[in-house]
């Protein structure tokens, strides 16, 4: 018999997932630093100054935040105005426009300008939005501005990846990770604004990543060329890249299926229209589940595979399963397969008997095969952005953002 305390829809469960939500919160709320923006922190929740101050992180820890107050957490509101005085102040580049992905530790600026960083000062701004913080809509309506300029390809319909620092020269890579978090951004944006173009152009990526996963046995293509040209050897060389890493992402695949569940249920009118999206994420997931679920004789989800299945990557990273979460009890949601609710039980037990340190708070980011406790690629408890969601999605409407649907719930 499960343990009602991993069972989807027992008290049990919503009372130790509410328990992390303050939790996480707790170990959070350090990250701020003086000239605004947030730390990367490190096992305590104390800020560690070797990785500076980064632009996406700051962003992740703005909308957190931003949740926390909604939810009544005390002092989120000033934590939320400390993140905006980084995004606002030392992080913006006030000569070239958009934004830095961060400030090292001296003060000098990372060079170049990344879509994935501002994807998350996009959902930073429409989750500070919600709650009203002073400053939240004119950098919303700036990093608008600057996206559509930089990074959307309306042509293509995707996201550009990578630019020089004054937005000068583009980089030929292109990437599928800075879209799921821009069709994220943008549905986000959406709910927070009502305005349903970003609606639109997140199932115009959507649509492309579900081409190319049907036509690639349901693993996600991660790396492209300039036009577009699906390249599956990109760092056959650099295996275990913190941001690029080769091969198919499982993460990704169960990260996606939730996403565009999402778009699929907020665009549509009835579940016909939603329901091919609904099936592909189906699919997306149990590919994800199938080959990086205990492959290596030990519980656990490999990191990456490569384009047969094959373990590659076989350290446990914790988003992996805070998505996992997330996913099981969307797709529970909208199909009441038994399967998903198996699967929430399961990737609920491993989070609170490897990933949650129940000694110093947070959850472990990085383990390996064995799950011990390792920092190689995620040294340190950068961010709770991941987990902390993760304590709340299941519960709230899955056809809506976080922010909004917790606001929509108060």
């Amino acid at each position: 018999m499960t343990n009602p305390k991993y069972e989807l829809g027992t008290l049990a469960n919503r009372t130790f997932m509410a328990n992390e939500t303050y939790e996480l919160l707790n170990f959070g709320k350090g990250f701020a630093v003086p000239q605004g923006g947030s730390g990367w922190l490190d096992d305590e929740g104390h800020i560690d100054p070797s990785h500076g101050i980064q632009t996406w992180i700051t962003g992740r820890m703005t909308h957190v935040y931003s949740i926390g107050a909604m939810l009544g957490y005390p002092g989120a509101e000033k934590l939320v105005d400390a993140g905006l005085k980084g995004l606002t102040g030392i992080l913006h580049d006030d000569r070239n426009g958009g934004w830095y992905p961060s400030i090292q530790a001296d003060g000098t600026p990372e060079p170049g300008k990344t879509c994935y960083p501002h994807a998350f000062v996009m959902l930073s701004a429409s989750s500070a939005l919600l709650i009203g913080r002073p400053g939240a809509k004119e950098l919303l309506d700036e990093i608008l501005k600057t996206y559509d300029e930089y990074f959307w390809d309306d042509k293509a319909g995707l996201a550009v990846d990578t630019w020089d620092s004054t937005f000068s020269t583009l980089d030929d890579y292109r990437g599928i990770n800075a879209n799921m978090h821009t069709t994220e951004a943008f549905l986000a944006v959406a709910d927070a604004t009502g305005d349903n173009k970003y609606r639109v152009r997140a199932g115009r990526i959507i649509d492309h990543v579900v081409g190319w996963a049907r036509n690639n046995n349901w693993r996600i293509p991660e790396h492209f060329g300039p036009d577009w040209s699906i390249d599956l050897e990109y760092n056959a060389d650099k295996k275990d890249d913190q941001f690029k890493p080769y091969g198919a992402t499982p993460g990704h695949g169960i990260e996606w299926a939730r996403l565009i569940t999402q778009w699929a249920l907020s665009s549509f009118a009835n579940r016909a229209g939603a329901r091919p999206y609904i099936d592909a994420a189906e699919h997306l997931f149990r590919q994800a589940v199938a080959d990086g679920w205990n492959r290596n004789g030990t519980v656990g989800m490999a990191y990456t595979v490569d384009w047969n299945g094959n373990p590659v990557v076989t350290d446990r990273m914790h988003w992996t399963l805070a998505e996992a979460l997330n996913t099981s009890s969307t797709l529970y949601k909208v199909s009441d397969k038994e399967e998903y609710l198996d699967w929430y039980a399961t990737f609920a037990q491993y989070v609170d008997e490897h990933l949650i340190d129940h000694e110093k708070g947070s959850w472990f980011h990085q383990l390996d095969q064995d799950n011990r406790v390792i920092g190689t690629v995620w040294p340190g408890k950068s961010d709770v952005y991941h987990a902390f969601q993760s304590t709340l999605v299941p519960f709230l409407d899955p056809a809506v953002s976080i922010a909004t649907a917790v606001k929509n719930a108060e």
